[in-house]
């Protein structure tokens, strides 16, 4: 068996940035089977029938309500959020009092013996986490928006279903592992081996994965590994009893503090080839196509952190009396409660519209979960620090130490440590940003890719000209066409200059975009300033008109909020709007190439003068080269 851990441990060395990219290129979807609102902006189309009229959540299904309460009450009674962070675990009976619930089956299907809760319910439980535990968000996230059921629903056979989907939903909780020490995003450098057997009746997996969040506690595994021949990714089902599955360490973070994360090693572990999930080389798409649904948890969680937030400042800027007068009178103050609630409701339309959509069907929302995804955790990172900076020492002040001398524990700087980690789980920001932009040039690529593929001979070049020159003659044109100024969209009101701006805005995002692939044709990839900005406009597109459309739907249907929710979708729309014109502007006017200049010099080390006088973070880290096989042996 030694071959198949040397095999595991070369696999994935030596890639490069061009075999690296067309990994990541086979694994995206290619199709698109539907719509997409967020892809139709990026081409210049205002697809408002896609999100118009905003789909309201209706009555709540008498099950779903009977265990929401119940879940408050047990969140109320039993779940002492501070205890978890201050011991860093999980208590049995808290473990034991969500598996009573169900709570670990939330998403696997009745037939299973799930709660088969739609997609809306499920993260309307996230939500209500958000605003008050986020160790327990993060471990039922972890299970059962990556971990097992997730992928099994999708892509199980029947019988892996009915083998593994029950022991879920009682309460075996499970994980998902990709990450390595030296793979972040990057597929190509997958290290983990399965290597098939020579009677074809199972695999053997060598290798060791990083992160895996739940993993100190998981019995059951989706592990990503790769074929050290074809380098293809598959998606294995791994029971964590088996032989050679081991725990070298738990991992432990600023936030979370119960996180169960884990470094998991893979000696020769025999999978049996009905574990294998999906068919050979499918582990990628496997991935991406599960995150689909289950990156809307974390804007879920965001937005309820949003609400939280909100109320905590309400109360305490309306009775803290600084200078005279309650601190939130003082107009510097006032703006950031403003902008936090405007925001607040942006955050929450959003990815309420993202999540209807998904359990509506008929729209491909893989660009609409990755926007609310990115765009929901930014902003309520920006909503948690103006929190902070609101409550000042007292938001700075622990909880305990808040509680040791009598005032009340309101635990804001726990949940700033707590919210940080969800601009980096699945998927950073950074990686969100690159997975939208290399869908806003889709349509550019495959008209024109002939051009800005370096690969592409000057014939190749030539003969696509015919092709490319009768699409743009039609297309870019068009792209100038459309009225967008009133009498359009009367019937938003106040609000249809918000809603009129987000038709022209679309129209110049995509001649943006194609001036920039004219531009630097293959350079374009690497352009990650100019994509980013390219995202950055779309998104707050997307808020707007997510924030505008629910507010007209509250005004339809009578809701007593309707005439607050107007006011607070104008002034968000108001703010946005002006992001989108400066981010238009930067496209054309920054200072990309000096910066990029300057950040190669400071790497090439011409400014390490800039270090003198002190101790020094890194220096004992860059000289220690860890070897996960010589990390000590953890106690799950």
């Amino acid at each position: 068996m030694t071959d198949t851990r040397t095999q595991a441990k070369d696999a994935g060395k030596n890639v490069s940035e061009l075999e690296a990219r067309q990994v990541a290129e086979a694994a995206r979807e290619t199709q698109w089977k539907h719509p997409s609102f967020v892809k139709e902006l990026f081409l210049g189309n205002f697809r408002l029938d896609l999100i118009h009229p905003y789909p309201l959540t209706g009555d709540e299904r008498p099950e779903f309500r009977e265990f929401y309460e119940k879940f408050k009450t047990f969140l109320k009674n039993e779940v002492d959020p501070a205890e978890i962070d201050r011991t860093g675990e999980y208590p049995e009976h808290v473990l034991d009092g969500l598996r009573k619930l169900g709570a670990f089956g939330m998403k696997v299907p009745k037939e299973y013996g799930g709660l088969g809760f739609t997609n809306v319910e499920y993260n309307r439980v996230m939500k209500l986490l958000g605003t008050y535990c986020g160790n327990v968000g993060a471990l039922l996230s972890a299970h059962q928006s990556i971990g097992v059921p997730q992928p099994l629903k999708l892509f199980g056979t029947p019988e892996q279903k009915k083998k593994y989907l029950p022991r879920c939903a009682k309460g075996e909780i499970s994980a998902f592992a990709l990450t390595e020490l030296g793979v972040g995003s990057d597929p190509a450098r997958v290290t983990t081996t399965a290597v098939k057997t020579e009677d074809g009746s199972a695999y053997i997996l060598n290798g060791t994965k990083l992160w895996t969040t739940n993993g100190t506690l998981a019995k059951l595994l989706v592990v990503m590994a790769s074929d050290p021949k074809t380098h293809k990714i598959s998606a294995f089902i791994v029971e964590t009893e088996w032989e050679g599955v081991s725990v070298l360490n738990r991992c432990r973070f600023m936030g979370l503090k119960a996180l169960s994360n884990a470094v998991i090693n893979f000696d020769n572990v025999r999978v049996p080839v009905e574990n294998l999930v999906g068919g050979e080389g499918r582990g990628l798409k496997i991935a991406l196509t599960t995150l689909n649904d289950g990156r809307l948890s974390i804007p879920n969680i965001s937005a309820g952190t949003a609400k939280a937030a909100l109320e905590t400042v309400r109360v305490w800027a309306a009775s803290r009396v600084q200078w005279g007068r309650p601190v939130g009178r003082h107009e510097a103050v006032g703006h950031k409660i403003a902008d936090m609630a405007a925001t607040g409701f942006a955050m929450e339309a959003l990815v309420e519209l993202a999540t209807q959509m998904s359990d509506r069907g008929g729209a491909d929302i893989r660009l609409e979960a990755a926007a609310a995804k990115e765009w929901n955790s930014a902003r309520g990172w920006e909503i948690v620090d103006d929190l902070m900076q609101i409550r000042g020492g007292r938001g700075y002040e622990t909880e305990g130490s808040l509680e040791g001398r009598g005032e009340a524990p309101i635990p804001v700087e726990r949940l700033m440590r707590d919210f940080r980690i969800n601009r980096i789980f699945e998927g950073s920001s950074e990686i969100m940003h690159l997975f939208m932009a290399r869908e806003a040039v889709d349509k550019h690529l495959d008209v024109a890719g002939a051009l800005v593929d370096p690969k592409s001979t000057t014939g190749q070049k030539i003969a696509a000209l015919p092709k490319i020159g009768a699409f743009y003659a039609w297309w870019y044109p068009t792209r100038f066409l459309g009225w967008g100024h009133w009498p359009k969209f009367a019937e938003f009101g106040p609000l249809a200059k918000h809603i009129r701006f987000v038709d022209r805005r679309s129209r110049k995002l995509s001649r943006s975009s194609f001036h920039g692939m004219a531009l630097y044709q293959a350079g374009l990839q690497n352009k990650q300033a100019f994509l980013f900005r390219l995202v950055d406009i779309v998104n707050d597109l997307f808020a707007i008109s997510a924030a505008c459309v629910r507010a007209q739907a509250l005004v339809k249907t009578g809701k007593p909020e309707a005439k607050e929710a107007i006011e607070l979708a104008d002034l968000f729309s108001r703010g946005a709007s002006r992001r989108v014109d400066a981010a238009f502007k930067a496209l054309w006017n920054n200072d990309d190439v000096r910066k990029y200049s300057v950040a190669k010099h400071v790497l090439d080390g011409k400014h390490v003068w800039m270090e003198d006088g002190l101790m020094g973070l890194s220096a004992a880290g860059a000289e220690h080269k860890a070897d996960p096989q010589s990390l000590p042996r953890a106690v799950a």
